[in-house]
């Protein structure tokens, strides 16, 4: 019998509890989240200290339950029953998941419970997902056992350090062999190992979850920058900036503090409290309540590169894919409710020709409602209802992500696939009926009543350390000629040549090409090495036949083409490069 992915990992994680079991019978169980292409599982081993190698050895024994064909059998028991049977088995990290759900009026809870073929029961474990109905149903070779780490109970440091064990599954070997070559790929692609090599960017104990941006580095961002600015001036974007810290009066007002409060920095001052913000909406807001506006100045569209600041788990911050200081390329829109189609329908067709300049190729999601939100449930059916036609009006197919709304508005989500086949979520359009009522946000209509207004959230990027991030994998150490910090290196064959090879680089430096020269008395094979190694996107080796027909001798890093080409052709060939941004 066929059987999702979602599912077999889902079986997977009972067999990894069981296995685990078996061979440490004092562990307590805690959760057991989906992550892309597997799952991690918390564990409580007391004193135990679990090493990596112990890891084969779960494994084997995993492989062992499957080939025993286990059949799994749900039941579902009211509340106040499960609660006392989970009392009865010790597994107090499972019973306090119990008692919060009881908190959040669930009446009844689900189990999965193993069984032999002669009907043994083996192994149960508290779940509501569905399972394949016996092990064999699970290829024993398509998952595997990846690592150790280590995580706080509930992600809040103040609860038990709990160890987690990652893995990966799939349902066949051929797709798990597939993904761990690509996990090799991924490797030699890591952003860390770019950004040192390359002098991009570092990291520093000083100042965890902030990235430190060296000349290099920042070239990447300001040419994002600048890309990004043209982009939002051409489709009627004005740009604001807005201060970094708050009262907390704001957040309270915008619903934050009540839904957010454990992720802002926040500190006491002259009986106040003050906040960094995690979030730029509630500023905008305030500029917009500066004055009047009518129907006829609707849609109103702010931009801003606003830094934000985000509590991030120590434990949870890696390089640029997680960190405390995110820059973001944020914009909000406030329209009227009649503006809301075709508003999203150009938003939908930004996202798309943002996405083209780099081959991106978006998918898209519909966030479901989460259980804890603001306003009446009317205004978010409505609310979903606009973004789906707004997608089906566009011939958009798009899929749903359940319960991964934010609290004051449904969205959109888009993703992307990069080179290694890995999905990563950038640009976010959300619909907010919310803000501007509690902030009391007002137009004045055609009839000369009040009304209020309708907020879009949006970033296309998501934030610049983001993209960069993706970016810098999904190019791996050779960025489009138009990004590149390093764009041409001039090489003169002998010291003989320095003069001819100078004043090609000031023709190039002149036109503001990103370009060095290395007259340094190193071979020629050095000097190309170096330059190599640096991933300058072309070099151009000069000696007496190009100094005598003012020539260069072009050699192209990424595609290894070499020719020999006029000095201004060349620089002609370049400048259309990166004018059309050429991947």
């Amino acid at each position: 019998m066929s059987h999702e992915i979602s599912t077999i990992r889902h079986s997977l994680s009972h067999i990894l509890a069981q296995a685990v079991k078996s061979i440490y019978p004092e562990v307590q169980l805690a959760i057991w989240p989906s992550i892309e292409n597997g799952f991690y599982y918390d564990f409580d081993f007391w004193d135990i200290k679990l090493e990596e190698w112990a890891l084969k050895e779960i494994e084997k024994k995993m492989k062992n339950i499957i080939k025993q064909n286990q059949l799994f059998e749900e039941y579902v028991l009211p509340i106040d029953d499960s609660i006392e049977i989970i009392k009865n088995s010790w597994e107090i990290y499972k019973l306090e998941m119990a008692e919060d759900l009881k908190k959040s009026w669930e009446t009844e809870l689900t189990f999965y419970r193993n069984k032999t073929q002669q009907w043994v029961p083996t192994f149960v474990d508290m779940c509501r997902w569905p399972h394949v109905d016996k092990t064999l149903d699970i290829d024993e070779n398509a998952f595997k056992l990846e690592r150790i780490s280590w995580a706080y109970w509930k992600w809040d440091a103040n609860n038990k350090m709990l160890t987690r064990i990652y893995w990966f599954a799939f349902e066949s070997r051929e797709k798990l062999d597939e993904y761990l070559k690509n996990l090799e790929e991924a490797k030699k692609r890591d952003h860390k190992i770019i950004g040192k090599n390359l002098d991009l960017f570092s990291f520093h104990h000083e100042s965890p979850g902030s990235a430190f941006w060296h000349p290099a580095g920042l070239i990447i961002w300001r040419e994002l920058e600048n890309f990004w600015r043209e982009f939002h001036i051409a489709n009627w974007y004005t740009e604001i900036q807005t201060p970094q810290m708050a009262k907390n009066d704001l957040w309270i007002t915008s619903g934050h503090w009540d839904h957010y409060k454990e992720d802002m920095y926040h500190w006491e001052e002259s009986d106040e409290t003050f906040c960094l913000k995690p979030m730029s909406c509630p500023f905008w807001v305030l500029i917009y309540n500066e004055k009047q506006s009518s129907y006829k100045d609707l849609p109103i569209r702010f931009n801003e590169i606003g830094r934000i600041f985000r509590n991030e788990k120590s434990w949870e911050l890696n390089g640029l894919f997680r960190v405390r200081t995110i820059t973001q390329d944020d914009a909000h829109i406030y329209l009227r409710e009649d503006q809301i189609f075709n508003e999203i329908k150009d938003l939908l067709n930004m996202v798309k020709e943002f996405y083209a300049i780099f081959k991106f190729k978006p998918n898209f999601f519909l966030s479901t409602r989460p259980d804890s939100f603001l306003g009446e449930i009317e205004t978010w059916n409505k609310a979903e209802d606009d973004l789906r036609s707004a997608l089906s009006e566009n011939n958009i197919e798009y899929g749903l992500k359940e319960w991964d709304w934010a609290f004051y508005g449904p969205k959109i989500d888009i993703q992307i696939k990069d080179a290694i086949g890995r999905t990563w979520q950038l640009a976010t359009i959300q619909l907010d009926f919310q803000l501007p009522w509690r902030f009391g946000m007002e137009y004045v209509d055609k009839d000369w009543t009040k009304k209020t207004p309708v907020m879009i959230h949006r970033a296309i990027f998501g934030s610049f350390e983001r993209l960069i991030w993706i970016l810098t994998e999904h190019f791996s150490w050779i960025y489009p000629l138009w990004l590149a910090p390093r764009q041409v290196v001039v090489v003169p064959v002998s010291d003989a040549f320095n003069d001819y090879g100078r004043k090609v680089y000031d023709e190039l430096k002149q036109s503001w090409i990103r370009v060095s020269i290395d007259d340094s008395s190193d071979s020629l094979n050095k000097k190309v090495r170096n330059a190599e190694k640096m991933h300058i996107n072309y070099i151009l080796v000069v000696w007496e036949k190009e100094k005598e027909s003012n020539t260069v001798s072009v050699r192209n890093y990424k595609t290894k083409d070499q020719n020999e080409e006029g000095v201004k052709a060349f620089l002609s060939d370049i400048k259309a490069e990166i004018n059309n941004k050429k991947i």
